[in-house]
């Protein structure tokens, strides 16, 4: 989690006017699974949502993961503690607008759903050869002070299975800005999303078990635990099957989703980002797909993998030219998933475009914002 993004990426992203949401509560979706079973995280969901939706019953998990991020289900839900108004001179919903004007909310309206691109094997490691040798020649990246933090700005969206009484119906929610701030070694951070956190947004710090810090680790990492991960792909592939033995949908879609996952959520150091998609070619079932698009509406070619039990593809996708990272989407491509078979072919269940990674002095503070 550097400066720059250890990936080429264009300069200027930061005018778009939906980085700076009005920030409202809503229904928390059930979303799509993270990692692993999420038990402590599904309840915490399920709290929020059922505080704001009163009569809702919060819907089946259906194997999807959820948009809160990756290491929050790992704190127990009195760990969390909803914040009141930003401090002055940090990111506010009132005086930074929104992008869809003020007040706006995070509605849900019908399902997004999408062409369903064409899957190829052939060429996927060559593919991945060239996007590592990209991602290595960007260079180390900014170093970041232990008193500083790593922000992560994306636009992301999920669809879900809504449940009221005795009704399910499919749902998505609009697009919008979701924030993270985190200290380089991983006991300080925050969430603002719609959605998923009050206006004020939410703790991330890390939990303490039997009076000490939680370590980090690959479903719960810091920058600086990423620092010290291995490059060589043989031994982090090794190292992810290792650490994720029993969880998701199976060794090989556990230790791509892994990765995606640190490729999305975190900043790795370009040695590292490299060495991931090194690995990633390793991993039986990966493929590349004709076209996908982020949720910045950027088209791009991906690398992708079946999830063979839900019928579930998760795209990464990168730009063509440049083989940038843009982001990451999940697209129902086989049979149907969901209560009731509500997610059809073609429905997109989770997407996602990485928007502008910093470096701040402060927690809540917007890249570029100044102090």
């Amino acid at each position: 989690m550097n400066a720059d993004l250890s990936r080429p990426h264009p300069a200027g992203r930061e005018d778009d006017s939906s980085l700076r949401p009005t920030f409202v509560e809503r229904e928390l979706p059930a979303g799509r699974h993270q990692f692993h079973k999420e038990r402590l995280m599904a309840q915490i969901h399920e709290d929020l949502r059922a505080a704001d939706a009163g009569t809702a019953t919060p819907a089946r998990r259906t194997g999807a993961r959820n948009p809160f991020l990756r290491r929050a289900f790992l704190v127990p839900a009195a760990a969390f503690a909803l914040a009141g108004a930003l401090a002055a001179g940090f990111l506010t919903y009132v005086d930074r607008g929104a992008a869809d004007g003020p007040g706006s909310t995070i509605a849900t309206g019908p399902a997004m759903t999408t062409r369903i691109g064409t899957a190829e094997a052939k060429g996927t490691a060559e593919l991945l050869d060239r996007i590592s040798l990209a991602a290595a020649s960007v260079g180390p990246g900014v170093k970041v002070r232990p008193d500083q933090f790593v922000y992560i700005g994306s636009k992301t969206a999920n669809t879900y299975v809504k449940t009221v009484g005795d009704k399910s119906s499919l749902v998505s929610q609009e697009l919008h800005m979701r924030h993270t701030w985190n200290s380089p070694d991983g006991l300080k951070g925050w969430l603002i999303e719609p959605g998923a956190t009050g206006p004020g947004g939410l703790t991330l710090d890390r939990p303490k078990e039997n009076g000490k810090d939680m370590q980090p680790n690959l479903n719960a990492p810091s920058h600086d635990y990423l620092a010290g991960l291995p490059t060589d792909p043989d031994v982090l592939l090794k190292k992810i099957y290792e650490e994720t033995r029993g969880k998701g949908r199976g060794p090989d879609q556990q230790a791509f989703t892994t990765i995606g996952d640190l490729l999305r959520e975190t900043h790795p150091p370009a040695e590292l980002a490299a060495a991931l998609y090194k690995t990633a070619a390793k991993i039986p079932g990966v493929v590349t797909v004709d076209d996908a698009v982020d949720a910045a509406g950027r088209h791009g070619i991906a690398v992708a993998r079946l999830d063979e039990e839900n019928g579930q593809r998760e795209e990464w996708i990168f730009d063509r030219q440049t083989l940038e990272f843009l982001g990451e989407r999940v697209v129902q491509v086989r049979g149907e998933s969901g209560e009731d078979g509500l997610i059809k072919e073609g429905t997109v269940v989770f997407t996602n475009a990485v928007m502008t990674r910093g470096v701040v002095d402060r927690m809540k503070e917007m890249p570029g914002a100044g102090g």
